[in-house]
Order: structure tokens, then C-alpha cells, then sequence
């Protein structure tokens, strides 16, 4: 006995599937003819497709609190309170504290060092021990800040003088900003804020 080409099979799945050309399923019909193997065939892929249909027909009854019970079988879900059920139930809270304390963080490092001097740079400023002098016959162009020491002003600044933890000595006249001087914490620490905020926001 001959096999039949494989193709044939082919054509009978596209027939059950509809997709057949005229042409495939006149030569499956010609070759059924001489072919009972392949009627066959036919015939059980056809009853399987039958089955298949009134079984997908079939309406399936579900018993009474099917559904309760399932639902009162699954597990009850965990209570979820936290810290990190807050953080995810107020994200702007959240990010206003954690900015808080990364700036207090960064304040708070900037004073373990204040208790070193430090100045403005400028090389019109004269530096002895922890004294800053602005000479007679100078003039110092921008804000100069002294941290830790004592400013004497005899020629001119054209800015903002801030002396943090230290004395200023000049009449005010030599100098076109503001005068502050910072000697507490807290005073340090709304300095270095504003300060902070204003090179943010200060555009070049």
C-alpha cells in the first residue's frame, strides 16, 4: 500500500478549518474517491470536530456558595501598617522629609568644620592668624564671608559682608551691601539655607 502525501492531511485541516482553496479541496475529493484510508481519516478528524462543538454547547451548572466557599477558603490578607506602607500611602510627605534631613544632614556637616577659618578668596585681602584686613586703598567687588575670624574694613567693599563666629570692625560707609553677623546655631544654620537657596535660584 502506498502513503498518501502528507499534504492531503494538510488539505483535510484546512477543509474542517474553512481555509481551502477550490483547487486543494477538489484534488483531496478526487484522491477520497480511490483512498479509504484517507475517508477514513476523514471521518475521525470530523467526529472530533463534532464533539468538540457540542461539548463548548454544553451549559455547566455551578453548585449553590461555590463562591463563598472559595472566597472563605483564601487566605485573609495582612494588615499592612508601617513605616513603609506610610511612605507609599503619602509620596510627598515622604520626599519633603527625606529633603529635610539630607539638608540638615548637609547643614549639620557644614558646622562640624565651622570651627575653621576660612575666607572669601580675593588677593586684595590681607590674611594674619584669624584677622582679615581690607586695605585702605582697596576695593573688594562681590559678597565676602569670614568664618571664625575678625574682619577690619579700612578701604571698600562693594557687596554683602557676613562674619560668622567673629568681629567686624569698619564704619559702615566702606561697605554698599549688608552687614550680617551670624554667631549662633541657628543663625548659622538659616544662613547657610538662604545662602544654599540663592545659588540654586541665582541664574548665570
Amino acid at each position: 500500500m502506498i502513503a498518501c502525501p502528507e499534504k492531503l492531511e494538510n488539505y483535510m485541516h484546512d477543509y474542517l478549518d474553512g481555509d481551502i482553496s477550490q483547487e486543494h479541496e477538489n484534488d483531496m475529493r478526487q484522491h477520497m474517491k480511490s483512498c479509504v484510508n484517507c475517508q477514513r481519516h476523514m471521518n475521525e478528524l470530523q467526529h472530533i470536530e463534532q464533539q468538540l462543538m457540542s461539548s463548548h454547547r454544553m451549559h455547566v451548572e455551578v453548585p449553590l456558595g461555590f463562591t463563598q466557599n472559595v472566597m472563605s477558603r483564601l487566605p485573609k490578607p495582612k494588615s499592612r501598617v508601617g513605616a513603609g506602607f506610610w511612605w507609599r500611602k503619602h509620596p510627598l510627605l515622604a520626599a519633603a522629609a527625606i529633603f529635610f534631613i539630607m539638608m540638615s544632614a548637609s547643614l549639620l556637616s557644614g558646622m562640624s568644620d565651622s570651627k575653621e577659618f576660612s575666607v572669601s578668596k580675593n588677593n586684595a585681602l590681607l590674611v594674619e592668624g584669624s584677622t582679615v584686613t581690607v586695605p585702605e586703598n582697596a576695593t573688594i567687588k562681590g559678597d565676602l564671608v569670614v568664618k571664625n575670624g575678625d574682619l577690619v574694613v579700612k578701604g571698600k567693599v562693594e557687596g554683602n559682608v557676613t562674619i560668622v563666629n567673629g568681629r567686624y570692625m569698619a564704619s559702615t560707609a566702606n561697605v554698599t551691601g549688608n552687614i550680617e553677623k551670624i554667631d549662633e546655631t541657628f543663625e548659622w544654620l538659616w544662613y547657610s539655607m538662604k545662602d544654599g537657596a540663592k545659588k540654586i535660584f541665582t541664574v548665570e
